[in-house]
């Protein structure tokens, strides 16, 4: 399980959206840097951007099982 947080406006965000970008980088509370889908963030995009804490859960394979957000 990795915790990490992340802010971006919609205007920052949306080259993430429109897929000319394959991926976010971040760094998890604990230090370990991520490489996440932004296609996993959409549910979370508000008229204001991304923003919130989140926890990621990855399989043996490191394949993505589920992203929450907290707060």
């Amino acid at each position: 399980m990795f915790r990490f947080s992340m802010q971006f406006n919609y205007a920052e965000y949306l080259p993430f959206y429109r897929g000319d970008i394959d991926r976010i980088e971040v760094r998890s509370y604990q230090g370990q840097v991520l490489w996440i889908h932004p296609r996993h963030f959409r549910r979370f995009v508000t008229a204001s951007g991304l923003k919130g804490n989140f926890e990621l859960q990855l399989d043996q394979d490191g394949r993505l099982l589920s992203l929450t957000k907290l707060s």
